[in-house]
Formats: C-alpha cells, sequence, structure tokens
C-alpha cells in the first residue's frame, strides 16, 4: 500500500500511470476527501441510468451506508474461494496507491458484494449474472456515517493512460451523481405471486424430519422461492428507501451485476471487524411481532421459554463459540440471549466478541462461520448434502454472507435473508426456516411466508 499524503486527482492519477509504466501492469489509485452531507439513496439513483453496477449497504441502527457506483477492479474466486478472494485482495491493497488521511470505515479502497451460499451446488441460469464470489472496488463511493460524509474515487490505470483525460470524466461523474434530485421514482405493484409447488415443499420437510429421526442430522434449514410480477421495473433506489424506512435494526444491502439486482434487509451480522476486533452475532429462533404492547411482550416471553427456539439457537451460539477460537483469542458470549425486535419478526439474539490472533484476517472468520446451522444445519456436512439432494431451488447468493471491507481493516458481512433477487419486472424472493425432529411442515410453511413479508412489503404487496 503506497500512501499518498498530499495529492490533487490529477497528480494521484499522474503518479498511478508513472508506476503502472514502469512496472508493466495496471494500477489502482484510491483518493478519499471529505465532502457535505449527501444522500446515498440519490447518489444510487442517479446511477441508474449509467448502465454502472452498483452496490449498498446500509447499517440502519449505526446510520452508517457506503453506495457505490461502477467498478474499477473485481475479485472474483472459484473453488477455493476465500483463500483466493484474501490473496487477491491482499496483493490489491499492496499495490494500490491510496490517499485517505482519515482512515474511517469505509473510507480508502473499498471493495463490496458476496458470494454464493454453497459454491458445489448446482447452479441455474436464474443467478448467471451472479459468480460463486464477486467482490468490487466501485469507481466512486459515497460514506456516511452519522457525523460525516466521504467521498472515495478509485480508478485502474495504465502506463499510457492520460491523467488529464481520466480526471476530466471523474470529475464530470462525480457533479452527476453528488448533484442528482432527491425524488424517488414512484413504487411499482405486485401484479401476481406464484407459489412454487408447496405440497413439494412440505414432502421434503417431512424427509427431513425423517432423515433427522434416523439420527443422520440434528437440524436441516430449507428454503424456498416466491416468484413476484411486478407492474413495472423497480427503481433499486426506491426499494433501498423503504427498506431501510420500514426494517429497522436491519442490514439493508444491494449488489447489482448486469441490471440484475440481489438486495434486501439482513437482521443477521455474520462478522463485524474493526481492526483487531471482531464482532459476530448468533440470531436464530424466530417468532412474529404482537398487535398490542402486552402482546407483543407475551410473545416475546414464549420465544425466550421455547424449548424448539431455545435449542435452534444453541446450536449456533455452539457452533460460532467453536469457530471463533479457531482464528480469535478473548471470545466472549453471555450465558443467556435476548430478543432482537424486528417490524415483522422477533428473533433471539446472542452477540460474541473476540479479537483476531496474528495473521488471521475477516476471510478466514467467513470461512469457518458460513454457513452457520441458521443457514445450513447442523451438522454442517450432512445438512449441505441433504439441502444440495433436495431441496427444490438454486439458493445463490440467498442465505450467504455479503459486505464490505476496506484498506484500513474495517469490514462487516451479514447473512443475505429476507432478499430477493429483482430481474427487470420480476423478483424471486427467498425464505427458510430450521428443520429439528419434530417440526411440522405446515407450521413451517407459515414461517417461511412470514419470512417473505419483508421484501413483499417494500414492493407493493
Amino acid at each position: 500500500m503506497i500512501e499518498v499524503q498530499e495529492a490533487s486527482l490529477q497528480s494521484m492519477l499522474e503518479k498511478a500511470i508513472n508506476e503502472a509504466k514502469q512496472n508493466h501492469t495496471a494500477r489502482i489509485m484510491s483518493m478519499t476527501k471529505q465532502i457535505n452531507k449527501a444522500d446515498p439513496i440519490a447518489f444510487i439513483g442517479a446511477g441508474e441510468n449509467l448502465s454502472m453496477d452498483r452496490g449498498f449497504w446500509g447499517s440502519t441502527s449505526e446510520g452508517f451506508y457506503i453506495a457505490g457506483v461502477g467498478c474499477a477492479h473485481e475479485i472474483t474466486a472459484g473453488s477455493n474461494r476465500m483463500d483466493e478472494a484474501e490473496k487477491s485482495w491482499q496483493k490489491l491493497r499492496d499495490e494500490a496507491i491510496i490517499h485517505n488521511p482519515y482512515k474511517k470505515p469505509g473510507t480508502g479502497l473499498v471493495t463490496m458484494g458476496g458470494m454464493s451460499f454453497d459454491p458445489l451446488s448446482q447452479r441455474t441460469s436464474l443467478w448467471n449474472n451472479f459468480p460463486p464470489l464477486s467482490l468490487t472496488v466501485p469507481e466512486i463511493v459515497l460514506t456516511r456515517s452519522a457525523e460525516n460524509c466521504y467521498l472515495t474515487i478509485n480508478v485502474k490505470v495504465n502506463g499510457i493512460d492520460k491523467a488529464s483525460e481520466i480526471t476530466q470524466r471523474l470529475n464530470k461523474l462525480e457533479r452527476s451523481l453528488l448533484t442528482h434530485s432527491s425524488a424517488l421514482p414512484d413504487d411499482v405493484t405486485i401484479e401476481k405471486k406464484q407459489e412454487v409447488d408447496p405440497e413439494s415443499w412440505k414432502q421434503t420437510v417431512r424427509h427431513a424430519t425423517e432423515f433427522i429421526k434416523a439420527n443422520k442430522a440434528d437440524k436441516i434449514v430449507l428454503a424456498r422461492k416466491l416468484l413476484v410480477k411486478l407492474s413495472d421495473k423497480s427503481a433499486v433506489s426506491t426499494i433501498l428507501y423503504n427498506l431501510i424506512e420500514q426494517q429497522p435494526n436491519s442490514y439493508v444491502f444491494a449488489f447489482e451485476r448486469n441490471g440484475d439486482c440481489f438486495l434486501g434487509a439482513s437482521p443477521e451480522r455474520l462478522i463485524k471487524q474493526e481492526q483487531e476486533e471482531v464482532l459476530s452475532t448468533c440470531l436464530a429462533g424466530t417468532a412474529p411481532r404482537g398487535q398490542t404492547k402486552e402482546e407483543d411482550e407475551q410473545i416475546a416471553q414464549s420465544l425466550l421459554h421455547d424449548e424448539k427456539n431455545r435449542s435452534e439457537h444453541e446450536f449456533v451460539v455452539k457452533m460460532i463459540r467453536q469457530s471463533m477460537v479457531h482464528y480469535c483469542r478473548a471470545v466472549n458470549i453471555p450465558d443467556n440471549p435476548v430478543i432482537y425486535p424486528l417490524k415483522n419478526l422477533q428473533h433471539l439474539y446472542t452477540p460474541v466478541k473476540a479479537v483476531l490472533k496474528e495473521k488471521h484476517s475477516i476471510f478466514d472468520i467467513i470461512d469457518k462461520l458460513h454457513p452457520t446451522p441458521a443457514l445450513g444445519g447442523v451438522p454442517t456436512e450432512e445438512s449441505l448434502a441433504f439441502i444440495r439432494e433436495h431441496e427444490q431451488l438454486d439458493r445463490g447468493w440467498y442465505g450467504a454472507p455479503v459486505g464490505w471491507m476496506d484498506s484500513n481493516l474495517h469490514g462487516e458481512f451479514a447473512v443475505a435473508i429476507r432478499s430477493g433477487l429483482i430481474q427487470e419486472k420480476q423478483a424471486s424472493l427467498f425464505a427458510g426456516c430450521g428443520i429439528v425432529r419434530d417440526s411440522d411442515p405446515d407450521e413451517e410453511y407459515k414461517e417461511t411466508g412470514i419470512k417473505f413479508m419483508p421484501m413483499l412489503s417494500v414492493l407493493g404487496g
């Protein structure tokens, strides 16, 4: 990482071009500046007609947002994806020319994206635009916290580029993105909802319970898909605005690839990094919200004392503890869960704090934690094998880690639940639930129906 203390955009570009010329290879230049408060949703909306992919991350409870437009560089990886991605990211950081006097989370060189739930599962055409792992460095990044706002420009240059021409193009793009109207396109409406073979899904639940009763697994998470036809092509900016308004205490995300957009509002953090400190979340066990304060509290107390949900939650706590000790020290876990309330649902919640050991990274933690028992099952290999053979959908990026990292050793990844893939006038929504020995197929089907609600509500349902 080549740190530059004082610089203008053009001088930074000239330095990067000279480096590229001397080393006969492309160079990434990253420059961050502090700006007046800007609206990240308007920023994403401004990219709607630029034919450039966009990325978005919002931690609504913290008032923290990252909005990215364009792609200066993409990291992709195959079968050994965590190891490949870590090496590619480290090489990119080491060779980048960076001007970032702030070192705040989400500034400097930032990469955003995600990966598929299971790289070994059979892929379908639904997810053609989403590789098994894809992390992009956006060309322009807006980072907004509760206190400050920053703009980062990232650009890849080679030895024959002209700094003045690139500067002119980037300045024009910056003005276009920051002066866009904050008015949102109209909401779409849902014209048709199509359940995908519900009786077959319930039969798979029965098969899973038999598998568990035969002591071949303790828990298997099964997902299903809901197809939604929309009245018009939906605007990503409008959906994101609605998700932020309707889903407090969630991670709102969107990742666009060639016009297809995977987005959602997940309550479940997988891992957060702040230098050497890491924080994970056990979130398993689900119940609806009540219509009154009294009913809500009654449901919460029932959830806290429900044997099935507490057992499901303990699976996750135990697995995360075992995973974290491999790469961390000072692992701290409370003895009992608390209630984590959302608009439509409430969950059992236990935070896990730890300190990364030397020579380990956020990639190691992601690799060890994913899939958690809340998304795969217990034991992991047996449950994944059952899912590959019997689950009748391609999960793609659903249920997988999505998030961001920066060159200052900050980053955060969530589990991509409460989500959907938007393609023109169609949306594929996904929801899952944990199947255990005494699971009832009809009740599990109802639970997945509740979990579709966050996405249906922002699509006009």
